[in-house]
C-alpha cells in the first residue's frame, strides 16, 4: 500500500522542470554559480558558462598538488635510505644519488630491471617496505593525479575539435560529459603512443642500442615485465628513466583502465537499447505491477525499466520505501511538512 501510494510522488517529479533546464541547474549547482536569469545578457551569460567550466577541473587542484607532495617525500625518503646503504646494494652503478634514486622508481613501479639488486637482509627488507607502499602510493594516489592531466587535456580537444564552430563552454563540457570515458582513453593511448616512441629514439640514441631492442626494453619496461638484459646504464640514462618510467607505466595502467570502462560502458548502452526495444510480455507486465492492481502506471513502469537496465535494484527500492514509511508519521502515503515537524519533534 506505501509502495502504491508512493509512486504519485515520482509522476509529480517527472512533470516538473524540463531536464535541460534540471541538467543546467545541476551544473550551475556544481559550479557555484547561480542560474542565470532572462534579464541577464548573452554575454553574462557565457562568463558564467566559462567560470563553470574552469572550475569543473580547478577543484582538483589542492588534491594534485598534494600527490606531488607525497611522491616528493616518498621518493626523497626512499632516496636517502638506498643512499646511506649504497654498499649493499649490487650491479651496474653509475652516481651514488642517482643510483639511489633511479633504484626507487624501478622498485616502486614493480620493474625490476636486476641491474641493481639489493645484497644485504636490509636492503632486502627495505626493498620488500618500499615496493609495497610504492604500488599502493602508485594505485591509489597517482592515478588521480594521470586522470586529472587527463581531464584537463580532455576539455582542450573538445576545444580543438570544435575550433571552427561556434561553440560555447556549455556545449563543450556538455559534449566533454558525453564522451567523458571515450576521450580519455584516446588521450591516454595517444600519450603513451608518444611515450613509446620517445624511449624508443632515447635507447637507441642515447644507451646505442639497436632500434629492435629499444623497442623491446621499451616494452617491457612499460608493462613492468622488466627482464633486465636491456635496461638503462649511463647517468643520462638513468636520469631520463626516473620520468620516463613513472609516466609510461602510469599512463599504460590508466589506459587499460578507461579501456575497461568503455567496455563497459558500451555494454550498459547495449543493454538499455535491448531493454526499451525489446517485446514486453506478459511476465513482464506482472513483475511491473508493484501494487496488483492488474495495470501498470508510467511510475511503475519507470521502476521495472530502471531495474532492467540495471540502474536500481529490488533492494534499493526497498530501502527507499523504508525510508519513505519513517518519514510518513500519519500514514497518508504522502510527505507533507506536517510529516517533517513530527519527525523534528
Amino acid at each position: 500500500m506505501a509502495q502504491e501510494e508512493a509512486i504519485p510522488l515520482l509522476l509529480s517529479d517527472m512533470e516538473g522542470p524540463s531536464p535541460k533546464i534540471s541538467l543546467q541547474r545541476r551544473r550551475h549547482r556544481h559550479c557555484g554559480i547561480a542560474p542565470s536569469t532572462d534579464t541577464e545578457s548573452p554575454k553574462e551569460n557565457r562568463a558564467q558558462s566559462l567560470l563553470c567550466l574552469e572550475s569543473i577541473y580547478d577543484k582538483q587542484k589542492f588534491s594534485f598538488k598534494l600527490v606531488l607532495i607525497l611522491l616528493s617525500a616518498y621518493l626523497s625518503v626512499g632516496t636517502l635510505s638506498f643512499f646511506l646503504i649504497r654498499n649493499q646494494i649490487e650491479g651496474k652503478k653509475t652516481n651514488g644519488v642517482l643510483d639511489a634514486l633511479y633504484f626507487c622508481v624501478v622498485t616502486m613501479t614493480t620493474v625490476g630491471y636486476g641491474d641493481l639488486v639489493p645484497g644485504s637482509v636490509l636492503s632486502k627488507l627495505l626493498a620488500c617496505i618500499y615496493v609495497f607502499s610504492g604500488m599502493a602510493l602508485g594505485g591509489l594516489i597517482l592515478g588521480k593525479a594521470a586522470d586529472y592531466i587527463l581531464e584537463k587535456q580532455e576539455i582542450l580537444l573538445v576545444k580543438a575539435m570544435h575550433m571552427r564552430e561556434r561553440v560555447g563552454p556549455e556545449e563543450i563540457v556538455k559534449e566533454a560529459e558525453n564522451h567523458r570515458v571515450q576521450y580519455k582513453f584516446f588521450m591516454a593511448a595517444s600519450l603513451l603512443l608518444v611515450l613509446m616512441i620517445v624511449g624508443t629514439l632515447f635507447l637507441t640514441l642515447v644507451e646505442n642500442l639497436t632500434l629492435i631492442d629499444a623497442f623491446y626494453c621499451v616494452c617491457s619496461t612499460i608493462t613492468t615485465l622488466g627482464y633486465g638484459d636491456e635496461s638503462f646504464s649511463t647517468i643520462v640514462g638513468r636520469i631520463f628513466a626516473v620520468f620516463w618510467i613513472l609516466s609510461s607505466t602510469l599512463c599504460l595502467g590508466q589506459c587499460f583502465l578507461y579501456l575497461a570502462e568503455l567496455y563497459t560502458e558500451r555494454r550498459k548502452s547495449s543493454l538499455v537499447k535491448w531493454v526499451l526495444t525489446r517485446r514486453m510480455t506478459c511476465s513482464d507486465l506482472e513483475a511491473a505491477d508493484l501494487d496488483h492492481d492488474k495495470s501498470v502506471s508510467a511510475a511503475e513502469f519507470i521502476i521495472y525499466t530502471l531495474k532492467e537496465m540495471g540502474n536500481i535494484s529490488q533492494e534499493d527500492i526497498s530501502l527507499v520505501m523504508e525510508r519513505f514509511k519513517k518519514l510518513d508519521v500519519d500514514r497518508s502515503g504522502t510527505l507533507t511538512a506536517s510529516d517533517l515537524l513530527c519527525q523534528s519533534s
